[in-house]
């Protein structure tokens, strides 16, 4: 994996041999997890707990493994990188929520919707990340181009959420799925967890396969901003391909935990806006430092906390505005 086509740079942690181990690793949670989905039944919380808890614990793990192995540094970069995706990811699972209704995806279908959409973000991800580390390689011109495009995507996700613009999912405005719909027929009904079904004796997508393709699709759009905000985290191709791999894993499980309460997070894109706006600046701040060393870097711990503070300020504000929102409808209630 340590190919120069890849542009790693040389205090990389990613030998070719954790690379490859890393890669087994990730292949056998995803063997697991479609191991898990491969019967359709309906997610319960407890299940869905533990699987939470699970894939909460592997980072944590890997942290210290890397603490151990390579030092406070990449561990706190890893770290950093990993609480930064999984607040973007929840984003991601809000999408992910909205599809799965547009779609009328049965209740017993919808893990392995997820973890199609999972498992194609991943290879995605990989695709965006040795991109970047490409871009990078070229120059510190690379990190004032990442912080800029974070900044614009900063400045959207404030607006729209200052606007008050919810997600709308219209099932045939979608490209993926007019497009697919031209280049086979589709099937009625969902066959089970099956992408392909029978029309009139002619092989046919179900409607599993457009609620698929729209799912990747979607994560097309949030890689452009969750690849270069990590990278703003670290330059290491290999944390950063980590801390998506991490990230992304427990989405699934996370979903189920979520679902209930993903609509009341009604401040949750102020917050990310915020994250995106700081990783931004401190992607500029990163490119002034390498052109004039003189300029001070933004330190790592600084980051974590950014991302802790402002997760915390906007679920602490989302579920007071809930409460005030509970207490008027009660006293409204009770003034009839």
């Amino acid at each position: 994996m340590n190919h120069p086509a890849l542009a790693v740079p040389p205090d990389s942690i990613g030998s070719p041999q954790l690379w490859t181990i890393t890669v087994l690793v990730l292949l056998g949670l995803l063997a697991a997890d479609f191991a898990v989905t491969r019967r359709p039944h309906e997610v319960g919380m407890r299940e869905a707990m533990a699987w939470t808890l699970f894939y909460l614990s592997l980072p944590v793990a890997f942290a210290l493994l890397v603490w151990s192995v390579f030092g406070s540094t990449p561990a706190l970069e890893f770290f950093t990188g990993y609480v930064l995706e999984k607040s973007l990811s929840a984003d991601n699972l809000f999408v992910f929520m909205l599809l799965l209704a547009a779609f009328a995806v049965p209740s017993e279908l919808a893990q392995r919707v997820l973890l199609y959409g999972i498992a194609g973000a991943l290879a995605l991800r990989a695709v965006f990340i040795a991109a970047g580390a490409a871009v990078l390689s070229t120059g510190a011109w690379a990190f004032l181009l990442f912080g800029t495009v974070l900044l614009v995507m900063a400045v959207k996700v404030v607006r729209s959420a200052l606007q008050e613009r919810g997600y709308q999912v219209r099932v045939n405005d979608l490209r993926v799925v007019r497009l697919l719909r031209r280049l086979m027929p589709v099937t009625a009904d969902y066959v089970g967890p099956r992408l392909l079904g029978r029309v009139a004796g002619r092989r046919a997508l179900t409607p599993m396969a457009l609620v698929v393709a729209a799912v990747f699709m979607t994560d097309i759009v949030f890689a452009f901003d969750s690849v270069p905000a990590v990278y703003g985290v670290t330059s290491d191709p290999y944390l950063v391909f980590a801390t998506n791999a991490f990230a992304l894993l427990g989405l699934r499980a996370l979903y189920f935990v979520l679902h209930g309460s993903l609509r009341s997070l009604r401040h949750l894109n102020h917050g990310l806006g915020i994250i995106l706006g700081f990783i931004g600046v401190k992607l500029i701040v990163q490119w002034a430092h390498d052109t004039w060393p003189e300029v001070p870097e933004i330190p790592t711990l600084l980051s974590l906390l950014v991302v802790v503070v402002a997760l915390a300020t906007v679920t602490a504000t989302s579920l007071a505005a809930d409460r005030r929102d509970r207490m008027r409808r009660a006293a409204g209630e009770t003034a009839r």
